[in-house]
């Protein structure tokens, strides 16, 4: 995709609406496109899916030859520049291969993902020239293998809270860093950790630790619920020599490392569990239809259609919003591969922090609730080992809880629209007013065209965003941090807003081009994921505003001017329209738009 400077500031969707054209959809993939994702279909079924059970034995040898392979095949160098030994592809690319790889291979997709991303990335983009010499070509090939060292026993959520310490030597020639991390990802076999530490004990700071550096030991494997393909340490440091010159970042920055590049670390993972949905949605659809009951196909009865269409429906929109965000990221961080202005790397990756939060959490909510009705659908079979729905099911329930939990990513989004607000970034004020009037004036804009309807109902939960937003800060102002049930649901309705807006962006946008007969298919899923999200949108606005401490009757009044807004969307035809797409997909034999 060719590379531009047009950035549209983070969270706009809250305020305005974009054009069908603006947006990035699969449809849009490039010949690059498509063949990095075949690269990586053919190595996860060739190489990968055979290998299923050494790997969930946790055959680590196993694991570490085929990160070696996918490194032979480019499959771990697409976020690395051309002139460290990478393919400098965009991040479009990028998540192709993570939905692909994480669809598939459960606990070595967490391992690939793993290295590709956040132990790789703090390098790319926070190196010197010398270090990214030194150590991007190898993690690029796969010569070595990365992991990222931030959670300790007593900060997770809160990060900065570390009590790993540095000092530097009295030569000067080494910092000695002593403490331990937790829940390491790839530690058994990696080359290089990215660490956090406190100089002094108290400049938070990044370091890049080679394996073999003095003073570095692991502890015992973990025994997990699932992803055991995967390694999880402990990786402890004692009086651990590191070389001055493996400071990674400004002394005292490591913060700036450590939550931008968990940013994409969401974002990425936002791609594996859609792509671990697609799968489990191909599990339920191949099961119910070899299975027979009462004389019949359990496909073929309505309550298996229902979970499978709303399966379908959920996928597409975080398939959707998850392209839409790679083309925004790649607008933004396009032009970085070698940048020294460290600041404004920071920056340009802060820019989409609310939606790469969102791509974390829609993802991963849609994967566990499309695993949980794929196993109801497979019965008795779906809780046996031989079914592979069953290890689906294990593996999804840790991505709610990696990168951050779900709750402190929702805190996130709601925290950074009053931010930026305040900041002048978005105009959120006038946004609000704006909204509150006209929810008081029930002068919502009448549309025309493709799905008219359903663009409608979006403006309709942007303006019940926003009025409620203005309400919980005319209540809390700047101590709304303390109120977490009423920010949470203020953020649930910003990632209802950008999942129906980016599944209809996308259906409005190839309807235009194609027709609509032609993309019946997009037209039936956008439909169901805008009924869904009104549906949710409307509870969660009254329990949010029912919520709030206040006797403003003004202010309890939104709740009135926000449910009359509401039911103007109707539901019409559902039954009709959940049948129609389960029949598209049964027919598909997996997911189809």
């Amino acid at each position: 995709m060719e590379k531009t400077k047009r950035i549209i500031a983070g969270g706009h969707y809250l305020v305005s609406e974009a054009e069908p054209e603006a947006i990035f959809c699969p449809e849009d993939f490039t010949d690059e496109h498509k063949m990095i994702a075949k690269t990586a279909r053919q190595f996860v079924e060739k190489e990968v899916q055979p290998h299923r059970e050494a790997i969930e034995d946790q055959d680590f040898e196993r694991v570490v030859a085929l990160l070696r392979q996918a490194g032979s095949l480019g499959l771990l160098a697409h976020s690395v520049p051309e002139q460290y030994g990478g393919l400098g592809l965009d991040k479009i690319s990028k998540i192709l291969v993570g939905e692909i790889v994480g669809g598939g291979t459960s606990g070595y997709g967490v391992a690939q993902s793993n290295h590709t991303c956040i132990a790789t990335l703090p390098i790319t983009y926070f190196g010197t020239k010398e270090q990214k010499e030194k150590y991007l070509p190898k993690l690029a090939s796969g010569e070595f293998l990365g992991a990222y060292c931030l959670t300790e026993p007593l900060a997770g959520s809160d990060a900065l809270a570390a009590k790993t310490t540095a000092y530097l030597n009295n030569e000067g020639t080494h910092y000695v860093l002593n403490g331990t991390k937790i829940f390491i990802t790839n530690a058994v076999f990696s080359d290089t950790f990215i660490v956090y530490a406190k100089i002094d004990g108290e400049k938070f700071t990044a370091f890049i630790v080679e394996k073999d550096f003095p003073g570095l030991s692991l502890g015992p494997e973990e025994k997990k619920m699932g992803i055991k393909g995967s390694s999880t340490r402990s990786v402890i440091m004692e009086d651990c020599l590191v070389p001055v010159e493996n400071v990674l970042g400004d002394i005292g920055k490591g913060h700036v490392i450590a939550l931008n590049v968990l940013n994409l670390g969401r974002f990425n993972l936002g791609a594996a569990c859609m792509g671990g949905a697609k799968e489990a949605l191909k599990f339920a659809v191949e099961y119910t239809n070899e299975r027979e009951q009462f004389g019949k196909s359990i496909a073929e009865f309505g309550a298996s259609k229902e979970k499978v269409a709303k399966m379908a429906s959920r996928i597409y929109a975080a398939e959707s919003l998850q392209y839409r965000v790679a083309s925004l990221l790649e607008d933004v961080l396009g032009d970085l591969d070698d940048c020294e202005d460290r600041r404004l790397v920071g920056s340009r990756l802060m820019q989409y922090a609310m939606e790469c939060a969102i791509c974390k959490v829609y993802g991963s909510e849609t994967l566990d609730q499309v695993v949980d009705e794929s196993l109801q659908l497979h019965g008795g079979s779906g809780f046996i080992k031989e079914y592979p729905i069953e290890q689906a099911y294990r593996d999804s329930r840790i991505n709610r809880i990696f990168e951050g939990t779900n709750e402190i990513n929702r805190l996130l989004i709601t925290g950074n629209f009053f931010k930026k607000t305040a900041k002048g970034e978005l105009p959120g004020k006038e946004a609000i007013e704006n909204a509150v009037k006209q929810l008081q004036a029930g002068a919502t804009e009448k549309l025309d065209g493709p799905l008219a309807k359903e663009r409608e109902a979006i403006a309709s939960i942007r303006n019940t965003f926003l009025a409620a937003a203005g309400a919980v800060y005319e209540v809390y102002g700047t101590a709304l941090e303390n109120e977490q049930e009423t920010v949470m649901k203020l953020s649930e309705i910003a990632i209802e807003l950008f999942a129906a807006e980016s599944a209809v962006l996308r259906s409005v946008k190839q309807i235009n081009k194609n027709g609509t007969e032609k993309e019946r298919a997009k037209e039936l899923l956008a439909k169901m994921v805008v009924e869904q999200s009104i549906l949710k949108v409307q509870a969660l606005s009254q329990e949010l505003i029912g919520g709030l401490e206040t006797e403003n009757q003004v202010i309890l009044g939104i709740a009135s001017l926000i449910k009359r807004e509401l039911a103007k969307y109707s539901v019409e035809n559902r039954v009709k329209r959940i049948r129609e797409v389960a029949a598209m997909v049964n027919e598909a034999k997996q997911y189809t738009c």
